[in-house]
């Protein structure tokens, strides 16, 4: 615990420092903070993070819920733990082989069918939606092989067909675990530096991107106000999370 939070406090620490060398405090100041919103490249490849993140997200989760619940509950599927074995291979491929396999592929179709040659917000959100899926579709099936079916059946007997079963008693209880999971699918993309650096193009930076080529010339401050921001918002998000998680329980 220490090694892991410690070097967090330290950064959060600096991220005030008055002083351009990033470890050699000076004084307390935002002069960081306000160089940083100054800062065009930064804030575009912000905003070009949070875009891709949201969407692959949005995209993965649904894919994967539908993953989830139909190799559950769908018991009849030819070569079933093949499908298995497939959808959670993302989870243990090397991010290299990942990226790499991904940008071979979009190659590939630009010779077949055409696809656009120049890499970019496209390419990087299909790659994220890819290796997504798997995180997603995991938690979905870890909840609903512990799902109490009980309750659907009881539902079934006064009345409910199965479409009314799934959307009245399924997708409602399982609705934290879905939420659990666009969360860690928009972490992961928003984190992701190995794939998005194989498939991206000009003009299409994320922010783990502009951040590396920032540390690679040296420690920048306005790179520790960035992290530190980004550290107190998933903290918030997490904190309304898991209130929600836990009133939602009660």
């Amino acid at each position: 615990l220490f090694f892991l939070y410690f070097p967090i406090l330290v950064l959060i620490a600096y991220s005030f420092n008055a002083n351009k060398r990033v470890m050699v405090w000076k004084g307390f100041s935002f002069k960081w903070y306000r160089e940083l919103f100054q800062n065009e490249q930064i804030l575009e490849a912000f905003i070009v993070s949070i875009k891709i993140a949201s969407l692959s997200a949005t995209f993965a989760t649904f894919l994967g819920v539908m993953i989830g619940y139909a190799l559950v509950r769908i018991k009849k599927i030819p070569l079933k733990p093949v499908y298995i074995f497939l959808s959670s291979t993302p989870l243990v491929l090397p991010e290299l082989i990942l990226g790499l396999s991904m940008l071979l592929f979009f190659i590939s179709l630009n010779n077949i069918i055409g696809f656009p040659s120049s890499r970019g917000q496209l390419t990087i959100f299909i790659s994220h939606v890819t290796f997504c899926i798997a995180f997603v579709a995991v938690i979905i099936q870890a909840r609903l092989t512990d799902f109490d079916k009980n309750i659907e059946e009881a539902a079934n007997d006064l009345g409910y067909n199965y479409t009314r079963v799934l959307y009245k008693i399924t997708l409602p209880i399982i609705l934290p675990s879905i939420i659990a999971g666009w969360l860690l699918a928009f972490t992961i993309s928003l984190d992701d530096l190995v794939v998005a650096s194989f498939t991206t193009g000009p003009g299409a930076n994320t922010l783990p991107i502009v951040v590396f080529s920032k540390v690679r010339l040296g420690l920048s401050p306005e790179v520790n106000a960035l992290s530190s921001i980004l550290i107190f918002a998933l903290l918030i998000i997490g904190l309304f999370y898991f209130l929600f998680n836990k009133k939602f329980k009660h």
